[in-house]
């Protein structure tokens, strides 16, 4: 399976959310990484068919997706970040409406939607009603209507938001699970849920693709180095407008601990500490406040 993406662009009135991006994706997971309004979604419901782009095209195995129209959207499977449910429907009941409307038979509709209960962890609970679940159990939910039709592509937009620790880690376990012979398109701002479950990173800002690697890769690739050091707590304004400070620590009598990007050494007790993801994601889409001349 090849999903190949050639100079694809979307704009919207003058707008460019999506722009110019070539890139190919082949069986595995692809954690898609970038802050709220980087056009993550837009390109994600691109790929789904569900809008059109204004320039350049997808391709599926060599073949344009929107003239394969029905043929690739059996393949396809769609979690978007909020997705439409009937609140007075059981979790099961769900699943068999959406079963039915994506075509499968009856008998292999039921034997589906139970296996994939068992596979998300709800069988206990599938006969509460959706508006009964917690957020967790909704999102599970979800994962389990995209894969009704045992998709070979599994797009995922945002699906561990709002989800508490203990349902984040479930569900990238699960998504791991899912993703052999697959190829599935994670979209997220948050960075540990692709850090621990990708296979390949591509961090996109203002509708580009800015990098793309491994997470080892795209944390090598950052030209700064990370810090730790101790400061006073009247000093962390300063050092905020002169620096990208990844994290400040509260200490005892007035002192801080900030973990800073800087090429170079900001103090001369400043240690150098092992770059993270997060510190990468910190380097290309956070900004300094101020003035690098700024301080004391």
């Amino acid at each position: 399976m090849e999903l190949k993406l050639e100079n694809l662009t979307k704009e919207f009135q003058g707008f460019t959310a999506v722009d110019h991006i070539n890139y190919t994706m082949r069986n595995g997971v692809y954690g898609l990484l970038g802050e709220n309004g980087a056009g993550k979604t837009t390109l994600m419901r691109m790929l789904c068919t569900l809008i059109k782009p204004t320039g350049g095209k997808i391709t599926c195995d060599g073949e344009d997706v929107f003239s394969m129209d029905g043929q690739y959207r059996k393949l396809l499977g769609y979690l978007p970040q909020d997705f439409g449910y009937y609140p007075d429907f059981t979790a099961r009941d769900y699943l068999l409406y959406v079963s039915s409307i994506k075509g499968l038979r009856p008998a292999t509709a039921k034997k589906r939607v139970e296996d994939l209960l068992t596979k998300v962890g709800l069988a206990k609970t599938a006969g509460k009603k959706m508006k009964k679940l917690s957020g967790g159990m909704k999102r599970r939910v979800g994962i389990a209507q995209a894969m009704l039709n045992n998709p070979k592509i599994l797009v995922l937009d945002e699906p561990t938001a709002g989800l508490d620790p203990n349902e984040r880690i479930r569900f990238r376990n699960l998504i791991s699970e899912l993703s052999e012979e697959r190829l599935v398109l994670l979209s997220t701002h948050i960075v540990s849920d692709v850090a621990y479950i990708a296979n390949q990173i591509l961090l996109m800002k203002r509708g580009r693709i800015e990098h793309t690697g491994t997470a080892e890769q795209i944390i090598s690739s950052m030209p700064e180095k990370v810090w730790i050091c101790k400061a006073d707590k009247k000093l962390v304004p300063a050092l905020q407008k002169r620096y990208k400070l990844a994290n400040v620590k509260t200490g005892a009598s007035n002192t801080v601990e900030v973990r800073i990007l800087s090429a170079k050494r900001p103090f001369s007790e400043a240690v150098q500490a092992e770059a993270s993801l997060e510190d990468v994601f910190l380097y290309y889409f956070g900004e300094k406040s101020g003035d690098e001349n700024d301080l004391l």
